[in-house]
């Protein structure tokens, strides 16, 4: 059986060919009258558009290549239903791909997104070498980097602030008095680990104290021995503040149920993220929260905004975080 075309649709609509493409098209215009009668048409003939022959004649996919490096985490797959959502609103839909943050395996899952000839491509905790950002930019595809930065490239980013959030951290805990302070920081390839760390670390250091620090790598397993070591050493620490959620779960679940201590009254803990879990019972985490729809929204904005004009400049985005004090801290002195 052939398939049905848009030229067979547009006979039994009584329209033109171009208003069955237009009515298809998102964006496009077309009467109310007009999409009625081609949808009830196309309906009735079994047509659907092919998306990748008209990507073929208008350059354009409407598709939006995201990279993310895992989904373990919990706040990306939240970061993606909302970026999904958000890009679908504007006629876009997105093709996901999973890589590690070691080179060659970024530059493969470029490549694919490439030959996929995709309008855009924003990354999620995803780095990007030079070489790959000149290659996007020679195919002519804007990249936009969401909770990620990069120094010295010509491309967009969109983080919250993090040196600022490291040092909301730090003034908290110490507000609330607490003498021996650790870090369980996020991976040290990562700017936003590096950044909450420098911005933590600096506040600290201005107060006279030097923190506790060992990279947690933003994973489960080592977040969970970084607290064993830092618990069990000669000089334990009153305050722990751990670089995302994610590692602040397996933190409280080793301080908890493995170390028999108490949280907040023997130690108290800070995440970064606020994820949904961080305000369950079972953790009523007090953490810094990312405001997860606005930095969506302006991944997304500067990212169709570069599409329509490849001229326009790249923006590096950062937008701040509050302090959400939870169960797992005293709260300040006064």
């Amino acid at each position: 059986m052939s398939k049905i075309t848009s030229l067979q649709v547009a006979k039994r609509a009584g329209v033109s060919q171009s208003a069955v493409s237009r009515v298809f098209t998102p964006g496009a215009s077309a009467s109310a009258r007009t999409a009625e009668k081609v949808r009830q048409a196309a309906t009735e003939l079994g047509y659907r558009p092919n998306m990748m022959a008209r990507a073929m004649i208008t350059g354009k996919s409407r598709i939006i290549g995201l990279v993310v490096a895992y989904l373990d985490n919990q706040f990306y797959p939240l970061a993606l239903q909302l970026l999904s959502k958000a890009l679908q609103e504007k006629g876009y839909h997105i093709l996901v791909f999973t890589a590690s943050n070691s080179q060659g395996a970024a530059e493969e899952v470029m490549q694919e997104l490439l030959d996929y000839q995709v309008d855009g491509i924003i990354t999620a905790s995803v780095g990007m070498t030079n070489d790959l950002t000149m290659r996007c930019t020679a195919a002519g595809i804007p990249v936009v980097m969401f909770n990620r930065g990069q120094e010295g490239a010509d491309i967009s980013s969109v983080t919250s602030a993090n040196l600022l959030g490291g040092k909301t951290v730090a003034e908290y805990l110490l507000a609330c008095g607490h003498q021996t302070i650790a870090h369980i920081s996020g991976w040290s390839g990562s700017s936003t680990g590096r950044d909450r760390q420098t911005g933590f670390c600096d506040a600290l250091n201005a107060a006279g104290k030097a923190p506790q620090i060992i990279d947690g790598m933003f994973d489960r397993d080592t977040a969970a021995a970084a607290t064993r070591t830092l618990m069990e050493s000669a000089t334990p620490p009153d305050a722990i503040f751990v670089g995302n959620d994610h590692m602040a779960f397996a933190v409280l679940d080793t301080l908890r149920h493995e170390l028999g201590l108490r949280v907040p009254s023997d130690v108290a803990v800070i995440g970064y993220d606020d994820v949904p879990l961080a305000a369950w019972p079972a953790y009523n985490l007090t953490t810094m929260r990312q405001p997860v729809n606005r930095m969506v929204q302006a991944t997304v904005d500067t990212l169709l905004t570069r599409i329509e004009d490849p001229t326009t400049p790249a923006r590096r985005i950062e937008i701040e975080s509050p302090l959400i004090a939870r169960g797992t801290t005293k709260g300040p002195i006064t």
